[in-house]
């Protein structure tokens, strides 16, 4: 999980970290602050961060000093001024955030700063985003609410309006790919072969994090083997590998993967028309609104559904090219 990395760890962040720090120092900072800033990007290592900077008593040119009593107590997790909301299952519900708000109103036991961090904010309810709202119009003195979400889209426009936002820049594949390798994470080629790019399953994993933690476990083997399986597939006809076992928790990955696979067989393809590749784009486009669906139904006949793709693929290819 991203909570495992130091911000130094990723180097994406350290210009969002260097903007905020010049702010605490300017004392510029809103009272209420957004960071769209994916969790798969580190945006709750990036709030974390930036609440070190807010309750630091002696800060550095480049950050939280770590030595102070504050630091000291937020690096053990018992600082009684810092107080932090994550969802309950799918949403934070209001009783969640009307505790958070009365915390915020009390004296600050360490005499200094107040800072509550609402993590994955797009999760808020309509009734809990509205019991914010009083907080983040008059917090209070010297107290700060962090908002991180993952989806800016989906909080409410009362919510947002009342906040600085900070929007980040994701790194390009060639960066991540430079950091895996920095951390020693790339696979190594055999037999003098040329590297492979595992930046390829990113928008399947959701970010450089979960893809790093994908190549030290063997979920990244698994995604590779599907794009093989799925390959094999559409060439034959019939289901191959693991696509003839999927169970309903690996379907989306699966799907995720036929789709990664589609989009490049259109992009590679040059003995097909262009209206047969036209097609195979729609049927890209139906894999994804499914695996959308999927995250919300119940029991289904994977191996029929991913059968159905493969004659589908097939029928296009045939008769088109």
């Amino acid at each position: 999980m991203s909570t495992d990395y130091d911000i130094s760890a990723l180097p994406w962040l350290h210009a969002s970290h260097e903007l905020l720090l010049n702010q605490v120092r300017q004392g510029s900072l809103g009272h209420g602050h957004l960071l769209d800033v994916h969790s798969q990007l580190g945006g709750d290592v990036l709030a974390m961060s930036m609440a070190r900077l807010i309750m630091c008593q002696a800060l550095t040119p480049v950050g939280a000093c770590g030595q102070c009593k504050a630091c000291l107590l937020v690096s053990a997790g018992t600082h009684p001024d810092l107080h932090s909301v994550a969802p309950d299952g799918n949403q934070i519900k209001v009783d969640q955030i009307r505790s958070l708000c009365n915390s915020l109103t009390s004296t600050a036991q360490q005499g200094g700063k107040r800072v509550a961090i609402i993590y994955q904010s797009e999760r808020l309810n309509t009734a809990s985003a509205n019991a914010l709202l009083k907080t983040l119009e008059e917090p209070g003195k010297e107290t700060f609410v962090i908002l991180q979400t993952d989806r800016p889209a989906a909080l409410l426009a009362t919510v947002k309006s009342r906040c600085q936002t900070l929007t980040l820049t994701p790194p390009n594949n060639a960066e991540v790919t430079a950091w895996l390798k920095a951390q020693q994470l790339l696979p190594t080629a055999l037999d003098g072969a040329k590297p492979h790019d595992v930046t390829w399953c990113l928008s399947v994993v959701g970010g450089p994090i979960q893809l790093a933690a994908s190549l030290q476990s063997d979920k990244y083997q698994t995604l590779l083997n599907y794009r093989k399986e799925w390959a094999l597939s559409l060439r034959s006809g019939h289901l191959c590998g693991s696509l003839l076992h999927l169970k309903d928790s690996q379907l989306i990955d699966a799907l995720q993967v036929l789709y990664l696979y589609l989009r490049h067989f259109v992009l590679k393809s040059n003995d097909i028309n262009a209206f047969t590749k036209a097609q195979v784009i729609t049927l890209a486009a139906r894999i994804m609104d499914m695996c959308h669906k999927l995250t919300t139904m119940a029991a289904i006949n994977a191996q029929g559904l991913c059968m159905d793709y493969v004659l589908a693929f097939k029928k296009l290819t045939h008769t088109h090219r």
